[in-house]
């Protein structure tokens, strides 16, 4: 609800203030190199160097009075820059300003009017007041805090799942059209300018309220408010006399005297002064200076003289201050981006002609939710009398494909209760789909720490985004996940609170599932029945584990720097396809579980019973988790340990053979505890299960990552043991006929980690392999991975996609999947890649 309220007014101040601002950032554009056009335009203005030195204070004021016949009130000079002295004079009575003219600085010779002052003028005037006085100056003011506004609740509203991924926020996508193209640039263009906007917006504030400034002189100010030298400038017209104000003595003025102490207090390294004289005699003249190293040209120092005698009164260094009275006096520097040099000026300048653009495009965006609006409206009209939204409508997100099976599971259990169903993977399911159901289901698995999987991506990025209307529909979500990441059924939780936000009624609460655990999973077939009026339990046993025996197991990498990788191969016991999943039931070797129990002093060989067989407590424990902690075990007997320790969960294993080899074959690599020891999984299968015993495992089918039907080139990209999947996809191509196989193969060192490389040399010998490109990591000194590979040959990338190409990518999620698809994002473009998805070209089996 909060973030929908900022939203809301988000657009709405956009759309009444972006005018303002589009104005105002066109305008401070314009104005902020005014000093360098007027100098362009009017060669005629600009003064010889020379090499005596200017006239003092006291010569150049008498010479400018006796040319205007007026007091002066007020000397702006900077020195050697070849600008002419500006000398301001005494306004008439009942005026606020007086005339200024500009003198050589050299001569004292007037030197005229500059084109183009008026124009620039007339520019501040719309930038501060949209020139129209006091009314304009309210509106500008107003704009200012809701440019504030608008940059930190911008940040809010497009704050992304992977904050500290650069991409995230700084890259546009030029391949997007229509709505997602302007929110884009409207996104990341916004991103580009926040800092820009923010600090223009904050020292703007300064101009435009009077409690905006007091609170930064208390916040950031060492004196009282108004000692810090007025706005930070040092640099305009000397005030006048309020008008209507009754006459006061005008102050002696000794301009000689001023000279002096100027000099003598700025030293040899004075770049310029501004002098302004007081309006009435007792009050002190004030002189601002600028030193040759000054940090920037607004680090302005103040004296305060007598005019008469010239004494110094009081003296402010701009280096003696802190940084909050100097970034005080530097407000109008860091108002222009001056503050930073000629870039800073430069960058505030784009920034500011970028202005415009967020208006454009949060019109546009504006129009576009207001159609949209219209468009469901005259839908659910149209749709309201519809029989076919009576059907159910099962959407699954599946990255290995668990998640569908379950999918096609609660299908069955719909259909036998006389449900119509329709069963769909997210990507398929579009805005129109949710409309016209009344009734969904959605089985959602959650890929890696929080993501989507691939075939859900697209649905992430077009409809988790949109804020619709679905009051009508009924649903129920089915999260699948790993309790071991931190975002445990992250993606599952997004779409059920997308859907809720919606407006969409929840059946019940939503099913969260860890690691396939069959309790959750029947809880939700229960609350299934009772939705639907199923009597009992609809049972779906699922596949059962068996023991298929170890036959062999190669080291793939002898002397490798890198853990050692077996090829470890298992006697058929069920047919698969290539692209497959093994699922296999590991064990603890029974001397870590007599370690274990000798710990706590427990019999080894008490007889226990676990699924009707009679065991031994050691055989038992070698299927249990074995908690470090033994508390709430304390004095539990044999059979009732047993029981409360929770089974081990399954390992997945991609199959790197095909049924015809007489064998199914893994590529596992072992894996070590940060003690030393090996991992269970890879562990068992590679060491601690004894050559001709019984594999507890079974096969589940992964038809995300089968081959391609027809004949289509296949880009098969991997790195370490995800070689297998590539492997078994590779025979099936081969055998069938199909030799358009391009594969991208990573690992640390050809000598030692260039697995199966006979038979890969061997295909690419014959032709049945078209393509090869390796990457071994370790083999140069800078290292070089398989996305680099990758990255190295785009173009015969782009070609092979061209003539219809599949990319399929088999390995380690972090790193080289992570970089793969870093890649191809960058190639393709964000609508490219999640087309390729979508058409079931860009497929993973990763971990």
């Amino acid at each position: 609800m909060f973030k929908k309220t900022i939203f809301q007014l988000h657009w709405f101040f956009g759309i009444s203030a972006g005018l303002v601002l589009a104005l105002m950032g066109l305008t401070g554009a314009i104005y902020e190199f005014q000093d360098e056009i007027l100098e362009l335009i009017n060669p005629q203005m600009q003064v010889e160097r020379r090499d005596a030195q200017v006239l003092p204070l006291g010569e150049l004021a008498a010479r400018a009075q006796a040319l205007e016949g007026k007091t002066v009130s007020g000397v702006y000079l900077i020195l050697g820059d070849g600008d002419p002295a500006r000398v301001f004079f005494t306004p008439p009575p009942g005026e606020r300003r007086g005339a200024m003219r500009f003198l050589d600085p050299y001569t004292g010779d007037a030197m005229g009017e500059p084109r183009g002052m008026g124009f620039f003028a007339f520019v501040l005037q719309l930038h501060r007041f949209l020139a129209a006085g006091e009314v304009g100056k309210q509106i500008t003011a107003a704009s200012t805090l809701a440019l504030v506004f608008f940059c930190l609740s911008g940040l809010y509203l497009r704050w992304p799942r992977k904050a500290l991924n650069w991409r995230a926020w700084l890259t546009l996508d030029w391949a997007k059209k229509g709505r997602a193209f302007n929110w884009d640039l409207h996104a990341v263009a916004g991103t580009w300018c926040l800092v820009f906007y923010l600090c223009a917006a904050l020292t703007g504030l300064t101009w435009s309220y009077d409690w905006f400034r007091d609170g930064a002189n208390r916040l950031l100010g060492d004196a009282p408010a108004g000692q810090q030298g007025k706005r930070g400038e040092g640099r305009g017209r000397p005030g006048g006399q309020a008008p209507g104000s009754v006459p006061t003595a005008a102050p002696v003025v000794d301009f000689d005297l001023l000279w002096n102490s100027i000099r003598q207090t700025a030293g040899d390294r004075l770049a310029g002064y501004n002098l302004r004289l007081p309006p009435a005699a007792g009050q002190p003249a004030t002189v601002f200076y600028l030193l040759e190293d000054s940090p920037h040209p607004r680090a302005l120092n103040q004296i305060q003289l007598d005019t008469a005698t010239g004494k110094v009164l009081r003296h402010e260094r701009y280096a003696d201050k802190n940084l909050g009275p100097q970034l005080l006096i530097s407000i109008y520097a860091l108002h222009t981006g001056e503050y930073f040099g000629l870039p800073g000026r430069i960058l505030m300048m784009l920034a500011s002609l970028g202005m415009p653009l967020f208006f454009i495009t949060g019109w546009l965006l504006y129009l576009d939710r207001r159609r949209k609006k219209r468009e469901i409206r005259a839908a659910r009209v149209g749709v309201a009398g519809d029989s076919s939204a009576q059907g159910w409508l099962i959407g699954f997100a599946s990255q290995s494909g668990f998640a569908e099976q379950l999918a096609w599971r609660a299908a069955g259990q719909l259909q036998a209760a006389g449900v119509p169903v329709q069963v769909q993977p997210l990507m398929r399911i579009d805005e129109q789909a949710l409309r016209q159901t009344r009734n969904a289901l959605f089985v959602v698995s959650t890929f890696g720490d929080g993501e989507a999987p691939d075939n859900a991506r697209s649905f992430e990025r077009k409809m988790l985004g949109q804020r619709i209307d679905l009051g009508s529909l009924h649903y129920a979500v089915l999260a699948l996940g790993d309790r071991q990441y931190q975002q445990f059924c992250g993606f599952a939780r997004r779409v059920d609170a997308w859907l809720s936000g919606a407006g969409a009624r929840a059946l019940f609460d939503a099913v969260e599932v860890d690691d396939g655990d069959s309790a959750a999973i029947a809880d939700w077939q229960l609350r299934l029945n009772e939705v639907t009026g199923t009597r009992g339990p609809l049972e779906v046993a699922p596949v059962p584990f068996d023991s298929w025996p170890l036959q062999r197991r190669v080291c793939l990498n002898p002397g490798s720097q890198g853990a050692p990788t077996f090829l470890v191969g298992l006697a058929p016991r069920a047919d698969w396809c290539a692209g497959d999943i093994l699922e296999v039931l590991p064990r603890h070797p029974p001397e870590r579980v007599r370690r274990w129990l000798d710990g706590h002093g427990l019999v080894a060989d008490a007889p226990v019973t676990l699924d009707g067989l009679g065991l031994s407590l050691l055989d038992a424990l070698c299927t249990r988790q074995l908690p470090d902690s033994f508390v709430h075990l304390v004095g539990l007997h044999p059979q009732a340990l047993l029981d409360a320790l929770v089974p081990l969960g399954m390992r997945e294993y991609s199959i790197a053979s095909l049924p015809s080899d007489g064998v199914l074959e893994l590529i596992v690599r072992q894996e070590f505890h940060p003690d030393g020891s090996l991992g269970l999984g890879s562990g068992w299968l590679s060491e601690h299960a004894p050559l001709d015993a019984g594999v507890r495992a079974r096969v589940r089918r992964n038809s995300a990552f089968h081959v391609p039907e027809d004949d289509r080139p296949l880009i098969l990209i991997g790195n370490g043991s995800g070689l297998a999947g590539l492997r078994s996809l590779l025979k099936a191509r081969i055998a069938a006929g199909q030799r358009r196989n391009w594969l991208l193969f990573g690992e640390r060192n050809r000598a030692h980690d260039f697995y199966c490389a006979e038979e890969i040399q061997a295909w690419l010998a014959s032709g049945e392999l078209q393509r090869l490109d390796l990457a071994f990591s370790r083999d140069q000194e800078r290292k070089r991975y398989v996305q680099d590979a990758l990255g190295e040959n785009l173009d015969e990338l782009r070609r092979w996609l061209e003539q219809g190409a599949s990319i399929y990518v088999c390995g380690s999620l972090v790193g080289m999947a992570g970089g793969v698809d870093a890649l191809l994002l960058e190639a393709l473009g964000e609508q490219g890649l999640a087309d390729l998805t979508e058409a079931g070209r860009y497929r993973r089996d990763v971990y």
